[in-house]
């Protein structure tokens, strides 16, 4: 029997599910490989840092130009896509520099293609304003870091508390495995939100995929507060014991416990007297008592 032909409903749908598959792999890969995201160092400080126009140590400006949406550092002559013609010259350091985007802070070439895409395009752009980070909220201006994506929760995280954070990321925000609508085993977990959901309540009216439509794929189960996909329990690390190590709470942590022992001495602290029984007895004060 021959196989049953697909119509052409079927094949655009499919069609779709590949694109949207294969937009969120580049999306994926895109923050580190971007050339705004490669990392530099200062020709007059010798720091290294993200690319960017101008130092974030001594605020130099960089005679090396490296541009933020194609990573060229040169320009050879005769292509008909510069903004600045130059037939007889390759353009290097300043003169390929056409702007300085606004998100990622770097040098932008004069390529009509690079200076009229790169904008919408920025990996470093998070609506209106540049990407945050999820642990300190600093911005890619705020600090000389590179900027990093959490492989479990997809959050933004500086080059200062990528580590830490990702070792404690597989967590969930709850002292058991329950689902958060009843009191059974939670199968599906979303690591962003970080909740667990049972066979009966994972599906609902928002198992939708991002922009509002249905998703295509439908044994794709996505969570109903942030839309991420769901994964196994069993499948990944997840611990249910909260941690309390980290650049952001050790200083906390040593706040609370030099108040502990500030407490304690002020409680348990012997009185005077007891601490030393012959601190009023004087020799002296003795024998004028004899002599009397």
């Amino acid at each position: 029997a021959m196989p049953k032909r697909k119509n052409w409903g079927e094949k655009r749908k499919q069609q779709r599910a590949k694109e949207a598959r294969e937009h969120a792999k580049r999306e994926a890969e895109l923050l580190g490989k971007a050339p705004c995201n490669a990392s530099m160092v200062c020709m007059e400080c010798d720091n290294r840092q993200k690319n960017r126009a101008f130092c974030y140590f001594c605020q130099t400006v960089q005679k090396t130009v490296m541009c933020g949406a194609c990573g060229r550092t040169k320009c050879m002559p005769g292509t008909s896509d510069c903004l600045v013609k130059h037939p007889t010259v390759n353009a290097t350091g300043m003169r390929i520099a056409g702007a300085i985007c606004d998100f990622c802070e770097c040098f932008i070439c004069h390529s009509k293609k690079c200076c009229t895409t790169h904008a919408c395009e920025c990996p470093m752009r998070d609506g209106q304003e540049p990407i945050m980070c999820n642990e300190c909220n600093r911005t890619v201006w705020e600090h000389g870091g590179r900027m990093y994506e959490c492989a479990t929760c997809g959050c933004f995280l500086c080059e200062d508390d990528q580590l830490e954070h990702q070792a404690s990321c597989q967590a969930l925000a709850a002292e058991s495995y329950h689902c958060v609508s009843c009191s059974r085993l939670g199968i599906w977990s979303c690591l962003r939100c970080k909740i667990a959901w049972c066979d009966s309540h994972v599906r609902g009216k928002v198992d939708i995929a991002v922009g509002g439509k249905k998703s295509a794929d439908k044994d794709v189960l996505r969570c109903k507060k942030c839309t991420r996909e769901l994964v196994e329990t069993k499948s990944m690390s997840i611990s249910v014991r909260t941690t309390d190590f980290g650049r952001q709470s050790a200083q906390a942590k040593a706040n609370a416990i030099s108040h502990e022992v500030d407490e304690s001495n002020i409680l348990y602290d012997e009185p005077e007297e007891l601490a030393n029984p012959f601190a009023s007895f004087s020799f002296f004060d003795n024998i004028e008592d004899n002599a009397e």
